[in-house]
């Protein structure tokens, strides 16, 4: 495993929160809504070509699918008055309907009322409710929260949860791009693109921004996740726009994506989910869902028609790969995996975020399990998947400086082209998903559970009714196979290696690796003795307690000669001790 990762909190970009993107978005939400829905209105309006009787059809299946929505599968984070709206909205619509008299025009405009009440409704419940007060008081809820779990579960004892011996960073490792985000961010719009396995995904990403350095991000996060009110106090706090995944109807989804489009024009650096949900499978999604993808090529697209062409109006993707040595919702992400193959992915309600409990149980395994965490940050990106460097310019596959607005052209101006961006759209996204495969970080437990589900549990090694011990006999090859040729170099190599005492032509060439071999080993010393005596690094406290019973060992096995086994055991005794008195 690598361990050249960012172990401290970078200095903000923008100091001052009145600076930052999100903070000025909610100073203005008011007007920012109105533009939304107005925007979302005459976007849905050139789809359907201004035709009173298609906009008819589609305010009725909205109609349609809302009813049905509210009475087979509601939730209850829905608004008190959904019934009332849309049963105003029905008698709007039967109303109109009545009056025969009405000509084409007139019936237009009708219908186009009824459609402004269901932009702005949409509008109003997927904007986000960002307050700078709560995000920094969330940011060190979570800070402190989540350490303290972290020092309860890795140094045991009470008193663990009042010390810092291990920060997030530790269980937390940051790689890749850092740099260049951070620098990227103050230049134009980051929208960064991760992969998604867990819930705690947001959070995890948000707490990561942070850690960066970098102003809040807005992402859409599932309405399901905010049926508990202080998970939604929290996900607001972090910048979060509600995306009602059970609403599949266009004037839905044309708000949705209107709402992302400005946001990011407006300048918000933006998180999306490409994969849509948490992958069940535990795989890197090779299908992206491109709806709100498709709203940054959009915004791209709209900032060179308002003719801002410098690095200010670009907007950047920023792919990044989330790893964990196993993901705490694995049995019931493979649960609705093998039972929604070849179906429509859908949300589940009653997962591991419904309710108050099964949150807290979630956060006690996670942190007690001892499960490492990596977050992979890859080089950033114009919309046209071309790489750009520190200063924003984007560059080709052969190393050119590239005119990203250039794509946008049709006889010398910029130009919408909806065909032309949904192929731009499928490009991008298969240019992330290979990036996905780039940075992604493999842990040998990926490897144990790969072999486990897809050899021995999907594949029914043993029958359908043996699902279980053939994942688990799937799960004893692998880890067997993964350390035996170690061994058996081990075991046949050392009597061979022995009996070449004698011989010249053996022990120079064992010499000289037993030199490097040497300097293995003190390099290996100097970097668990760093992270041992100075756990937070040279900037943090030096921990007297290691050090000490550093000291004795030495004494003990040379001064005293004493049993190595017996050194390490004594040792292993004094620092429980120490953990639990201290």
């Amino acid at each position: 495993m690598e361990e050249n990762y960012s172990k401290h909190q970078y200095a903000p970009i923008l100091p001052k929160k009145d600076e930052w993107p999100v903070v000025k978005l909610a100073r203005e939400r008011k007007e920012f809504v109105k533009k939304v829905a107005a925007l979302s209105e005459e976007r849905i309006l050139n789809l359907i070509g201004k035709n009173p009787e298609i906009l008819k059809e589609e305010l009725e299946t909205t109609l349609y699918r809302e009813k049905l929505r509210i009475k087979q599968n509601p939730w209850d984070v829905d608004p008190d008055d959904e019934g009332p709206f849309w049963g105003e909205v029905k008698n709007n619509l039967l109303q109109i309907h009545s009056e025969v008299s009405l000509t084409k025009a007139k019936k237009l405009e009708a219908y186009k009322a009824v459609l402004s009440k269901i932009t702005s409704r949409y509008s109003e419940e997927i904007a986000s409710n960002f307050k700078a007060t709560h995000y920094k008081f969330t940011r060190r809820v979570v800070t402190y929260g989540f350490s303290r779990l972290l020092n309860a579960a890795r140094v045991k004892g009470f008193g663990s949860l009042f010390s810092n011996q291990y920060t997030l960073q530790d269980k937390i490792q940051i790689t890749g791009q850092t740099a260049q985000i951070r620098e990227l961010a103050t230049k134009g719009t980051i929208i960064m693109v991760p992969t998604h396995f867990s819930n705690l995904d947001s959070v995890l990403i948000g707490w990561i921004i942070s850690v960066l350095g970098m102003p809040p991000f807005i992402y859409g996060a599932g309405l399901n996740l905010f049926n508990i009110s202080i998970f939604a106090y929290f996900m607001n706090a972090l910048g979060a726009y509600k995306v009602d995944r059970r609403k599949k109807n266009l004037m839905y989804l044309e708000t949705l994506k209107t709402y992302s489009k400005e946001a990011i024009r407006f300048g918000c650096h933006s998180l999306f989910f490409p994969g849509g949900t948490r992958s069940r499978s535990g795989i890197i999604e090779s299908k992206l869902k491109l709806g709100l993808l498709s709203t940054a090529i959009e915004a791209q697209r709209a900032n060179f028609q308002q003719g801002i062409s410098d690095v200010s109006g670009k907007i950047f993707i920023v792919p990044v790969t989330i790893n964990y040595h196993f993901v705490l919702e694995a049995p019931s992400l493979i649960q609705d995996y093998l039972s929604q193959t070849g179906q429509e992915r859908y949300y589940k309600e009653n997962d591991e975020f419904s309710n108050s409990y099964k949150i807290s149980k979630f956060l006690f395994k996670f942190f007690t399990k001892g499960s490492d965490i990596s977050v992979s940050i890859g080089r950033a990106m114009d919309v046209m998947g071309n790489y750009v460097d520190q200063d924003g310019n984007s560059i080709d596959k052969w190393g050119r400086e590239v005119n990203t607005e250039e794509y946008f052209m049709s006889n010398g101006k910029v130009t919408v082209d909806a065909q032309r961006e949904e192929e731009y759209t499928q490009m991008l996204g298969k240019r992330i998903v290979e990036e996905f495969h780039k940075i992604n970080r493999v842990f040998s437990s990926h490897l144990v559970a790969f072999v486990a589900f897809v050899g021995g549990y999907v594949k029914a090694l043993l029958g359908p009714e043996s699902l279980f011990l053939a994942g688990a006999l799937a799960a004893c090859l692998v880890t067997w196979f993964t350390f035996l040729p170690s061994f058996i170099l081990i075991l046949a190599g050392g009597p061979f290696v022995e009996s070449t005492h004698n011989d010249l032509k053996f022990t120079a060439p064992l010499s000289a690796i037993t030199a490097a071999v040497v300097g293995v080993i003190l390099n290996l010393a100097l970097f668990f003795g760093y992270h041992l005596l100075w756990p937070q690094g040279f900037s943090g406290s030096f921990d007297w307690a290691s050090a000490l019973i550093a000291l004795g060992a030495a004494i003990a096995l040379f001064k005293f000669k004493r049993n190595v086994m017996h050194v390490i055991a004594g040792c292993a005794l004094v620092g429980l001790a120490f953990s639990l008195i201290l």
